[in-house]
């Protein structure tokens, strides 16, 4: 009779890629957010040469063409706008701009931030205090009131307006890295890298970063809604992105002064949006417990009941 090895035990135990796709599967309303994120990415990959053409053919015979009318073809049951373009090809068209800028400023604010936010909480206290005042600065500022002023001054564009909400997300990122870091410093594998003799960019980058990241990933996932939302704003104020480039905020703006009489220039544009927000938020709360060792059996049960 064998008796199985150390090795065959290891080997036998699911990578972390599988069990996170066992419990995503576990979690139906996390599973539905993923898979309508999925599909909202590859429209914005393949949309602008699929529909680009119908998305700017303008037709005046068509204008404001109400919705579910099957007879004149599937990319017409949305309507069409004032200028008689399909609003389906519009929305799947605009998919690609309202998640670049998103995900252009979440990413260049969360870079920007966890760095700031190592320094500030491994460094010497001079040194936190000059970030720390940089975060209060930026922070003593309405988001909108600098959106604004910056966008005047150098124009409304993709990416001053990705850089625009970038700096306005900084501190969230540099506050909520820095209160993480002072935390795990003092954890004993940190005294324990400093004793080896490990320096201090190795044991801010190898031991400390990859204990933040869960944290920072799940609060990129929410910040993602929140910069779709304000930029949707902006646009909606006629200082986001200006035609012929699209978004969906942008064709709320430009559907405003027709809701008494085609509301669905509005309603389409904006229903993309509280769906992609409300599954960017039903995400990040399964984040929040999947890359949480102290909460993660909750899920691992659940994947284990379902098989």
């Amino acid at each position: 009779m064998t008796h199985p090895t150390a090795d065959t035990t290891i080997a036998a135990e699911p990578s972390f890629a599988t069990r996170m796709a066992r419990m995503l599967l576990a979690d139906k309303f996390a599973l539905c957010a993923a898979i309508l994120l999925l599909l909202f990415v590859v429209l914005a990959i393949i949309g602008p040469s699929w529909l680009g053409e119908l998305a700017t053919k303008q037709n005046l015979r068509g204008r404001n063409a109400a919705p579910f009318d099957w007879e004149r073809g599937w990319v017409w049951w949305m309507g069409a706008d004032a200028l008689g373009r399909p609003l389906l090809a519009r929305i799947v068209v605009a998919t690609r701009n309202t998640l670049l800028v998103a995900a252009g400023a979440v990413v260049l604010s969360a870079s920007v931030g966890t760095l700031l936010g190592l320094l500030a909480g491994f460094s010497s206290p001079r040194v936190n205090q000059v970030i720390m005042r940089l975060a209060d600065v930026i922070m003593s500022f309405p988001s909108l009131l600098i959106a604004v002023i910056v966008l005047y001054i150098l124009g409304p564009s993709i990416l001053n307006l990705m850089l625009v909400l970038a700096i306005t997300r900084i501190p969230v990122y540099l506050r909520t890295t820095r209160a993480e870091v002072l935390e795990i410093r003092e954890r004993m594998f940190v005294q324990a890298a400093r004793v080896m003799g490990a320096s201090r960019t190795r044991i801010l980058f190898r031991h400390i970063l990859p204990v933040v990241l869960p944290t920072l990933t799940t609060l990129a996932t929410l910040d993602f809604a929140y910069v779709m939302l304000a930029e949707s704003a902006l646009s909606f104020l006629g200082i986001g992105i200006q035609p012929p480039e699209i978004t969906w905020g942008l064709m709320i703006s430009q559907g405003r002064q027709y809701l008494t009489n085609a509301w669905w220039l509005s309603f389409w544009p904006g229903l993309a949006i509280i769906v992609t927000t409300l599954s960017l938020n039903l995400l990040s709360n399964w984040l929040r417990i999947a890359l949480d060792p102290t909460q993660r059996w909750r899920l691992e049960m659940k994947a284990r009941k379902h098989g």
